[in-house]
């Protein structure tokens, strides 16, 4: 497309006329385009509850007419709406050993049982937990942050630290002969 003195060619010879076009931008400001041919006109909300107008005369009113639904019946909110994969239900397991149907259902797995830890390990959780509670308690309290008080919670925390830290097991106990482990079978 070229510009000459404030005219564009659109490519077909024709050029259009700039000045033209910006003044009937102007002067449609505001107004409603029309609407496209063959759509309905928009209506207010307040028409929307409404039923629609039927396009032709009314015919004549029948003895026996069926009730009409209510309004908005007939609305389809989603698809599947009233059975969902939260509705489901696992059927009841058998009684019968036999059933071919029972898909082991009945089965509940039992808490797995932890191992019993030392003396060592509690007095360590005990102070990594006791420390900064021993300290947030003597804030909340306002007690006079002594040497002891501060070194108790300080060194509880640190050195029950240290001591979990220290008895970690390591997994490395074969060395560096197999990195990564890869599958193990």
């Amino acid at each position: 497309m070229a510009e000459q003195d404030g005219k564009i060619s659109n490519g077909g010879g024709e050029p259009l006329d700039e000045e033209a076009a910006w003044a009937a931008i102007v002067a449609g400001y505001g107004a409603e385009p029309p609407d496209p041919p063959g759509a309905k006109p928009f209506k207010p909300i307040e028409d929307l509850l409404l039923p629609e107008p039927p396009d032709e005369e009314p015919e004549a009113p029948k003895p026996a007419q069926e009730p009409k639904p209510p309004l908005g019946s007939s609305i389809v909110f989603a698809p599947g709406v009233g059975a969902g994969p939260r509705d489901h239900s696992l059927p009841e397991p058998s009684d019968d050993a036999d059933d071919a149907d029972d898909d082991g259902a009945h089965f509940v797995q039992p808490d797995p049982a932890l191992p019993e830890a030392d003396t060592t390990a509690k007095f360590a959780w005990l102070a990594v937990v006791g420390g900064p509670v021993l300290l947030l308690l003597a804030v909340l309290l306002q007690w006079d942050m002594t040497w002891w008080l501060t070194t108790l919670g300080v060194g509880g925390f640190l050195g029950g630290f240290a001591t979990l830290v220290a008895r970690m097991r390591g997994d490395d106990e074969d060395g560096d002969d197999d990195p990564g482990r890869g599958a193990v079978v």
